[in-house]
């Protein structure tokens, strides 16, 4: 089935819920997926547009994501500037080429200025590029110098060292480790051993999206303690929609609502804002019968609890 097909989908039993219900839900919601520029890529919001319209909705806390730099050492500024609004910012690193890769001491570094979360390898993961075969959605206004694939794991199938390291490192400082776009089985490695060096905060982001997941490994690393999140612009009204609404009713209950979240993984230009696409998510949600509860603890609770927020 064509996207446009799931798309027209989508905006039928987003329609069929009322603006106020998902509005009531929104508030207090946390974003922990945002694409807010500036950016290489072509961007709709900058990081203080995205935390204003996050603030006008009543939204509890964002978290700023780029592939190829950590917003993380402006949060101070960005909190003395728009701190009255009464959300809160954050933002990590992910380790892709442009940023040293996986280098520890870039790690160390990033973490004392306040990173969150800590993403492997991205757009330059050597799954991504092998799935991409060429074509990624996570195209640079400018042409950045070619880079290799990463991967965290050797020729036999082990870590490597310097991601032990970094691990170590997320584990000392309470952070969140993202899988990013490995592929699944570079994940359970990972994961597995992060578990082992005390890593308590795990996070994967778009499970059946390009990481050659299985409904068996959604629930298996679920059960591992991971929180899935699910990517609204994958499933909503957007351009990057390349799922059926009952698929994503599908990967949310392969791992159980209670180990679900949403981000919108918005803010490219010609899609929705990550407000809105967080809208439409609840929305859909509700449309395909999750109950109010249920959505709630998707877009707030599950996300207050991964970032260390008291849920309210």
């Amino acid at each position: 089935m064509a996207s446009g097909t799931y798309r027209q989908e989508a905006r039928e039993l987003i329609d069929t819920i009322d603006d106020e219900v998902a509005n009531a839900l929104l508030k207090g919601a946390l974003d922990l997926h945002v694409h807010s520029g500036p950016s290489t890529m072509p961007r709709q919001v900058d990081h203080f547009q995205a935390t204003e319209e996050a603030a006008a909705a009543g939204m509890r806390a964002l978290l700023f994501k780029d592939h190829h730099y950590s917003v993380a050492p402006f949060i101070p500024i960005m909190d003395r500037v728009l701190g009255h609004l009464g959300v809160a910012m954050y933002s990590g690193l992910v380790l892709n080429n442009t940023v040293g890769g996986l280098n520890p001491f870039v790690v160390d570094a990033q973490l004392k200025m306040g990173a969150k979360l800590i993403w492997m390898p991205t757009a330059q993961s050597a799954n991504h590029i092998r799935s991409s075969h060429g074509k990624t959605r996570l195209a640079s206004n400018v042409k950045l110098k070619p880079a290799p694939g990463i991967t965290v794991i050797d020729a036999y199938g082990n870590l490597l060292d310097e991601v032990k390291e970094i691990l170590d490192l997320i584990a000392g400082s309470d952070a969140i480790l993202s899988s990013g776009h490995l592929h699944v089985s570079e994940i359970w490695t990972l994961f597995e051993e992060a578990k082992k060096r005390g890593v308590k905060r795990l996070l994967i982001n778009h499970p059946m999206y390009g990481l050659h997941f299985t409904y068996d490994d959604i629930a298996g690393l679920a059960d591992l303690g991971a929180l899935v999140e699910q990517s609204a612009c994958l499933y909503i009204d957007s351009r990057f929609n390349v799922f059926s609404p009952q698929e994503l009713k599908e990967h949310i209950l392969a791992a159980g609502v209670e180990r679900s979240s949403i981000g919108s993984d918005l803010g490219q230009v010609d899609n929705p804002t990550p407000v809105e696409g967080m809208r439409q998510a609840i929305k859909l949600c509700l449309a395909l019968g999750f109950t109010e509860d249920e959505v709630r603890l998707m877009v707030r609770d599950n996300p207050a609890r991964l970032v260390g927020l008291p849920v309210e």
